[in-house]
């Protein structure tokens, strides 16, 4: 079987546009997304699913940068854009990540990952139950159980949010949930990149741990921001649409 990252970004934001390009210790969301899903062991490869736009070209230069594969397709159609990336490099199982996770900790991914080896269903994942942190988002499912929950909905938001159909149908597609152990418990806590606030938050743990000899996790993280709650009000105020 071949395990397959899917990475979702676009520099069309409607809240922040350019988003995946932004730099923060002298490296890009991007770069800092991709190094991080690099350090998970199960991963064979990693597939950027961005759109065929001009503003994106920018975005696929830098994947190529990365050493990453890239696939191209519609702007608003994301579920066939992700199917059409695994789809390029033959993947089995896809790891669905989206570009708005530039911290997302490897472990966790790998924990999903395996999960997923370790039951006989459809669809795994650690968003259906919020426990951990908003940008720590990993959900694994096949590209065939992709391909038929895509056959089976012509719902736009079905079309928009990847995966929403899978998990709106669990009488179709079995799923197991990954909950977050108590001391990663944080659900309101947002590490995803939506608006600039959310990015001054970022910004701020990558710099704090950037001459530290190991990739912080997660729970770095939230030990940084237990002894610095002052930090948590910098992105407090904004909101959350649904998840992919």
């Amino acid at each position: 079987m071949k395990f397959i990252a899917t990475i979702e970004a676009r520099m069309t934001s409607s809240r922040l546009p350019g988003k995946p390009l932004m730099k923060a210790g002298g490296k890009t969301m991007l770069e800092h997304l991709v190094m991080r899903l690099r350090r998970v062991k199960s991963i064979d490869s990693i597939v950027l699913a961005t759109t065929i736009n001009n503003e994106d070209d920018d975005l696929v230069n830098e994947a190529e940068r990365l050493g990453i594969n890239c696939f191209r397709g519609s702007e608003d159609d994301v579920l066939n854009r992700v199917i059409g990336a695994a789809s390029s490099i033959d993947a089995d199982v896809i790891i669905e990540i989206t570009g708005d996770c530039p911290i997302i900790d490897p472990g966790i991914v790998e924990q999903t990952i395996q999960m997923y080896k370790a039951h006989n269903v459809d669809y795994v994942s650690n968003v259906m139950i919020r426990s951990y942190p908003d940008g720590m988002d990993v959900q694994v499912f096949t590209l065939e159980t992709l391909i038929k929950s895509a056959s089976m909905t012509n719902d736009p938001l079905d079309i928009e949010h990847v995966s929403l159909h899978i998990r709106n149908n669990p009488e179709l597609f079995t799923r197991v949930h990954l909950v977050a152990p108590p001391e990663l418990h944080w659900p309101e806590l947002g590490l995803t990149l939506d608006e600039e606030k959310d990015f001054d938050l970022i910004s701020t743990v990558i710099e704090h741990f950037v001459d530290e000899s190991y990739l912080f996790s997660c729970q770095d993280a939230i030990n940084l921001l237990k002894e610095n709650p002052q930090l948590t009000k910098i992105n407090k105020t904004v909101s959350r649409k649904g998840n992919t």
